[in-house]
């Protein structure tokens, strides 16, 4: 098959170019006239044959030049003037900027980039004292890190003063001078949030400089996996669009609030953005940062169980060896907690939040069920470690 009629096979210039017989279709053979009778005595053939055979090549010609330059080999020699075209100029002013182009130019400038070792992510001014927000996962163990405003900006020595791995939250400092005149971005109350609600995420994917992407709050009160393994609660679903670099960015409403910082996406197997982002919300940002910031370490109550949805119920699937559990002796696989410490338990969900608001070395009552039957059992809260337990 010829070139012209396969659109797969085009000439990039890497092997010799085909000449004209090959890039057209096949001709049908021209049938063979005997030629002329020569005239008594020699000499040139009838003019009129002269004068075919150049308009023969006059045409050829033409074909040859429309099919290398296009409409470029058009209308030459029709007599008409060449066409002029002139192109309506837009009317004067701005376009209106958008709900997004507002939200974007507020928010924007408190927006750094953040380079710890080999990772790199976003982080967020959120005072004039040069207190900077970002992801654990972005910092790792590192006790520095680099910022930067906008890739014009200069790059500024940062100091990492905390990180809490069961948040995926991590505060970084720079030196007030550094910020300037920018304005740290407020947090909004994360409670007030639904579903519907249209935001804009702002970061550096794939170190693209300060994007933003507009979406909405497509989910409230989901549930991911933190960096250490444990679970994060009542974190924000959205469909704006968030990449690898988007980490630690701010997810921000219509007035340019912080409702949550960017952390993780699902990605279906494909490896980037499907439409469905998951932000820390800003009331877990609120109660852990202002902790790391003072170099205070973050402890959290721990009962050493894997639980399972469970109709009325959290049904324990594993114990942690040596753990609270363990050493009061709950039984994975039979038993299904039903209460603890007097708070009702109808959802691994509720078993979380019950024991999130009581602290390690507390002693409460777990209430189970156990072949059938109600029991109540005194477990001693320990301390959360750094990891979970596979």
């Amino acid at each position: 098959m010829s070139a012209l009629r396969d659109p797969d096979r085009l000439w990039t210039g890497d092997r010799p170019r085909p000449d004209y017989e090959d890039w057209a279709a096949p001709r049908r053979p021209r049938r063979q006239e005997p030629p002329p009778p020569a005239p008594e005595g020699g000499g040139p053939p009838p003019r009129h044959h002269r004068a075919r055979v150049a308009v023969a090549g006059v045409l050829v010609g033409a074909v040859l030049v429309a099919a290398g330059a296009g409409v470029a080999g058009l209308g030459g020699g029709s007599g008409q003037a060449p066409r002029q075209v002139s192109l309506p100029a837009a009317p004067p002013g701005k376009t209106p900027r958008t709900t997004a182009g507002k939200v974007y130019a507020a928010v924007a400038p408190g927006v750094v980039s953040v380079q710890a070792g080999s990772a790199s992510g976003t982080g967020f001014l959120v005072d004039r004292d040069g207190t900077i927000v970002t992801n654990s996962h972005v910092v790792g163990t590192a006790e520095s890190a680099t910022v930067r405003f906008g890739e014009d900006g200069e790059r500024i020595s940062a100091r990492v003063l905390g990180r809490d791995p069961s948040t995926d939250l991590a505060v970084l400092s720079i030196d007030a001078d550094a910020v300037g005149g920018r304005a740290p971005l407020a947090l909004a109350d994360s409670e007030e949030v639904r579903v519907g609600d249209t935001v804009v995420a702002v970061g550096n994917p794939f170190g693209l400089d300060r994007t933003a992407t507009e979406g909405i709050v497509s989910g409230i009160g989901r549930e991911i996996q933190a960096p250490n393994g444990f679970q994060i609660d009542e974190v924000i679903q959205t469909d704006a669009a968030i990449n690898p670099g988007n980490s630690g960015g701010p997810l921000v409403d219509v007035r340019g609030r912080v409702i949550g910082v960017n952390s993780q996406i699902a990605t279906a197997g494909a490896g980037g953005n499907v439409g469905v982002g998951f932000a820390v919300p800003s009331s877990t940002v609120r109660e852990v940062i202002p902790r790391l910031a003072a170099g205070r370490s973050i402890e959290r109550a721990w009962i050493g169980v894997s639980t399972s949805g469970e109709r009325d119920g959290a049904a324990i699937e594993s114990v942690t060896a040596g753990g609270p559990a363990a050493r009061a002796g709950l039984r994975p696989g039979t038993d299904v907690i039903v209460g603890l410490g007097g708070d009702p338990v109808r959802s691994p969900e509720d078993l979380a939040d019950a024991i999130a608001e009581r602290s390690s070395g507390e002693r409460v009552t777990v209430e189970v069920l156990r072949d059938g039957e109600r029991r109540q059992v005194q477990v001693t809260l320990g301390e959360r470690p750094e990891s979970a337990t596979p």
